[in-house]
């Protein structure tokens, strides 16, 4: 698979996950991968837990599915809207092979890092480019990858024995899958359309007409 297919199949997978092992060199490959992106002043704030314990990952699922309950409430008013997001599936926590969990810490590299002294979230932007490395590696491996979003970070630092002021990112879960859907969930469940790339593109300065549309 060549990059550009990569980035045009990765899709953020919810209910495809077949449970099917990892190999550890394959898994190995796809954390090389993200280990190799680029980090503000060299820093490679990032660390990797991969999680296994199905305790973990059931207590986890339990706080995601709560969370869920929170947002689904802020949709009482808009009968439409919450009937869309009953039918979309937020996580393959359980049903994936396995989780990888991403950190950020702010203080690798020491007080002074080279190129982050006026963008502070210079180092935070480095942990996601190491997640997107990781996401398309995992593709060109045929292996799945779904970004959950529903948690708070205290629970997941707490459940997780996360030092204090290493910032988790992300739950990732990973692992083979039945297929990949052509279309993105939210759009197949009509939550969102996608956004034209001509009406992000500008051309010097910011567009006006564009950013009205």
């Amino acid at each position: 698979m060549n990059l550009y297919d990569a980035i045009h199949t990765r899709r953020d997978v919810r209910g495809q996950f077949t449970g099917a092992p990892v190999e550890d060199d394959t898994l190995d490959r796809v954390l090389a991968a993200a280990h190799a992106a680029p980090s503000v002043g060299l820093t490679q704030p990032w660390d990797f837990i991969v999680i296994r314990d199905p305790d973990v990952r059931t207590a986890f699922h339990r706080h995601v599915q709560q969370e869920r309950d929170v947002f689904a409430a802020t949709l009482a008013g808009d009968p439409d809207a919450a009937a869309r997001f009953a039918r979309i599936k937020i996580d393959g926590i359980l049903e994936s092979t396995l989780s990888i969990a991403v950190t950020y810490d702010p203080s690798r590299g020491g007080p002074t890092v080279l190129g982050r002294h006026a963008i502070a979230d210079a180092g935070l932007y480095s942990v996601c480019l190491a997640i997107q490395n990781l996401w398309l590696a995992a593709t060109a491996e045929n292996l799945g990858v779904g970004w959950v979003s529903f948690y708070r970070e205290d629970f997941l630092s707490a459940l997780l024995g996360i030092p204090p002021g290493i910032r988790p990112v992300a739950w990732l879960c990973l692992g083979p899958v039945t297929h990949v859907e052509q279309t993105p969930d939210l759009e197949r469940h009509g939550w969102r359309t996608r956004r034209p790339l001509h009406l992000a593109r500008h051309e010097n300065r910011w567009n006006r007409a564009l950013s009205a549309d």
